[in-house]
Parts: structure tokens; C-alpha cells; sequence
């Protein structure tokens, strides 16, 4: 198990894409909704890092070595009137799950939230994920009235 004293939460950066792009593609490849596609996590993760004002993502580095992420998309809610924040992706890698790095790293993407005065984090967790619905209830989250619905347009 590693040191917590060794562990160090941090904004990702360009660099950190072929990592990312890997926790994304091991995610994918668990999410029914979802092709993992390592061009396409690439695009997207770039996307955000070259304009901070579309999102942040941080990391959990253990050394040099990236052990988990959490992508946070800024947008605005008409209904708050306010910035609020989409939870795109929180992912640990496989070798380290289970020892409370997920938790570490929601808290600290908490604690962005409240200082930049966001009024609202949302996510979307699979159906049938009792474990990862479960895991956002402790730090507060609670299911929605709404349904996600999605269209697919062509290119």
C-alpha cells in the first residue's frame, strides 16, 4: 500500500496525456454507454487542458507515476444562475483501487468547488453501480429527479 506522505494531488498538465488516456480507456472498457477510443479520450482530456476555463483535471501522483484523476467541466446553470460543475470522470488505476485514493481525490475536487464559489457539482453513475452510488452519498451527493437522456449527432 503506498505512503500517503508520498502522495501528492496536483493539476494535470500536457504531459500527463498518455497516462490520462490510459485511465480513461481502462474506465471505458467498464462503461456499457461507452467505446474506449484512446484517440478520442486524448482529443478530449486536450481539449480541456489547453483552456483552463473549460474545466479542471486533477490528478493523484504517487512520485512521478499518475495513480488517479478526476475531470471537473465548467458550465453554467440557468436554473442556479451561477457556475456549476459536471463531474465528468473520477478513475483510479486498477492496481490501486480499494485504498481510499478516489475518496482523496473528490475531496480535494470538493474543496476547489467551494473556494471558486461553485453552487453545484453534478455526475452520472451506471445503473446497477450500488458500489459507486454508495461512494458519492457518503460525501453528500443525492440522486436526481431527472434522467439523462442522449442524442448522437452525425459528423
Amino acid at each position: 500500500m503506498t505512503m500517503l506522505s508520498s502522495l501528492k494531488i496536483e493539476s494535470a498538465t500536457l504531459d500527463d496525456l498518455p497516462a490520462l488516456t490510459e485511465l480513461l480507456f481502462d474506465l471505458f472498457t467498464q462503461e456499457a454507454d461507452f467505446l474506449p477510443d484512446r484517440s478520442k479520450q486524448m482529443k478530449g482530456l486536450k481539449l480541456i487542458l489547453e483552456q483552463p476555463n473549460r474545466g479542471r483535471i486533477f490528478v493523484l501522483r504517487n512520485g512521478k507515476k499518475i495513480i488517479g484523476m478526476i475531470n471537473l467541466l465548467i458550465t453554467i446553470s440557468t436554473a442556479e444562475g451561477e457556475f456549476v460543475l459536471l463531474l465528468e470522470d473520477l478513475v483510479i488505476h486498477h492496481d490501486h483501487r480499494g485504498q481510499g485514493y478516489g475518496g482523496l481525490l473528490l475531496e480535494h475536487a470538493l474543496e476547489y468547488a467551494r473556494q471558486k464559489k461553485f453552487s453545484r457539482i453534478t455526475l452520472l453513475t451506471d445503473h446497477g453501480e450500488e458500489q459507486a452510488r454508495n461512494f458519492y452519498m457518503n460525501y453528500g451527493f443525492i440522486e436526481s429527479n431527472m434522467i439523462p437522456m442522449r442524442l448522437r449527432l452525425a459528423k
